[in-house]
């Protein structure tokens, strides 16, 4: 009798141990298939060419630099001077596009496609200086967009004029400042391209205009948007 009650114990404690052991098999076989299925769908998030894994793309042929940003709808409501900063830059939840890529990366990609900086803004005559430099066209566009947006029909200038955006330069001083800013809406002595149409201060300092991200054209907050910057002909 004793014995059967030795045999009837492994028995159960054999049973209990294969049952803990295919319970734990199940849950992680459930944590990889959601994470295979998570990565899946970051992957698949490319858009004209940029995707998280590669934010920046630069295309010679076309003469073209692309950065993946992201809609900040903070700025679709409040105005803001930042049109596109680099996240991991001083000022990056400052602007109506968060960028994806480094400034510094966007910068040397204009000079490999062949784009002329102006390097004329200076901190102690920012006030009084537009930015010169090659003009550069930039447009927009998402997953579903019905086109590509220029620069204009997604950020709103309050006194409507248009915005006119140049490449500046600056790479000692985005650099040694480490902002993040690609591109302003003012003549800025900081960000790699910036707006001609009004001097360093302008938003900030003097209220001569607000900008705002045109939310009757862009998407909802945290939508991946692909900016791409031209040399204008």
């Amino acid at each position: 009798m004793k014995r059967f009650f030795r045999v009837l114990g492994v028995a159960c404690l054999s049973a209990t141990l294969l049952l803990a052991a295919c319970s734990s098999g199940g849950t992680e076989t459930s944590k990889n298939e959601n994470k295979s299925e998570s990565n899946g769908s970051e992957a698949s998030s490319e858009i004209n060419g940029v995707s998280v894994e590669k934010p920046i793309k630069v295309d010679k042929e076309a003469g073209t630099v692309t950065v993946l940003s992201k809609v900040n709808g903070k700025y679709l409501e409040e105005g803001t001077r930042h049109a596109v900063v680099y996240e991991g830059g001083k000022f990056g939840s400052k602007s109506i596009f968060t960028g994806l890529g480094d400034q510094i990366d966007f910068y040397n990609g204009l000079i490999e496609i062949g784009a002329t900086a102006g390097n004329n803004m200076f901190k102690d005559t920012a006030a009084e200086t537009n930015v010169e430099g090659d003009a550069i066209e930039t447009t927009f566009t998402w997953e579903g967009a019905d086109k590509e947006y220029k620069i204009d029909e997604v950020i709103n200038d309050s006194n409507g004029k248009p915005i006119e955006m140049r490449f500046g330069g600056n790479l000692k001083a985005s650099e040694e400042n480490q902002t993040g800013c690609i591109m302003c809406l003012d003549s800025c002595p900081v960000g790699i391209v910036s707006n001609a149409t009004y001097t360093y201060g302008a938003v900030e300092k003097r209220d001569e205009v607000v900008f705002t991200g045109n939310k009757d054209v862009l998407p909802e907050d945290g939508t991946l948007v692909a900016v791409t910057f031209k040399v204008a002909k």
